[in-house]
């Protein structure tokens, strides 16, 4: 689905990693980890699009990224570390600006996540934690077949560190893919794991 090939990346003349090669097929759960400044949230930047590395590329589905960006786009639902939500919309006006669909269907993701009752109710009357869930709903509407995450376990409690596990596994079991970074060890039997380790990377 994925493949990245040699990519070498500098942030203010360090190495960040260098000849990380990998690729991920559906059906993979992928946890990108390092300590912080190690770039994991530049690495995912790059598998997006969103940056290039100054050696190696990204293929998607056999062509280069470059080559077919609009397409892979259409097929990718990218979170990053922020949760992405307007303060002055409700929830349920948050999850329509990103997915069209019916105010049922809304409101079901938004309970999936432990926020019935909280449909019309502006984010910025919401916690921390709320409004990350009200991001993390989009999980249940998606229809793109490769989630790249940046921290999607940031100011969650337990239980929804647990929801949430649940659907990413879900989700690559019905033959999607999962990138995500996290410092949250999961107990996942299928889980793979990317080490970035300053100059050199392991997987």
């Amino acid at each position: 689905m994925l493949e990245a090939v040699n990519l070498s990346c500098e942030r203010h003349a360090r190495t960040l990693f260098s000849d990380l090669s990998f690729t991920v097929s559906s059906g993979a759960l992928v946890q990108i980890t390092g300590e912080n400044g190690a770039g994991k949230t530049t690495l995912l930047r790059i598998l997006t699009g969103l940056a290039q590395p100054e050696e190696g590329g990204v293929t998607w589905r056999g062509e280069p990224l470059s080559d077919v960006r609009g397409h892979f786009h259409q097929h990718l639902l990218w979170m990053g570390h922020r949760p992405g939500v307007n303060a002055r919309l409700t929830a349920r006006e948050n999850l329509r600006f990103y997915h069209q669909d019916t105010r049922e269907a809304l409101d079901a993701a938004l309970r999936s996540v432990g926020l019935e009752g909280e449909e019309n109710t502006p984010a910025n009357r919401l916690s921390a934690g709320q409004q990350r869930r009200i991001a993390l709903a989009r999980l249940w509407l998606s229809r793109a077949p490769l989630w790249i995450l940046d921290e999607p376990f940031t100011a969650i409690d337990a239980a929804g560190v647990a929801l949430l596990t649940q659907r990413l596994v879900a989700h690559a079991q019905r033959g999607g893919a999962v990138i995500f970074t996290s410092h949250q060890p999961l107990a996942v039997d299928s889980l793979r794991q990317i080490s970035l380790t300053g100059d050199t990377s392991c997987c």
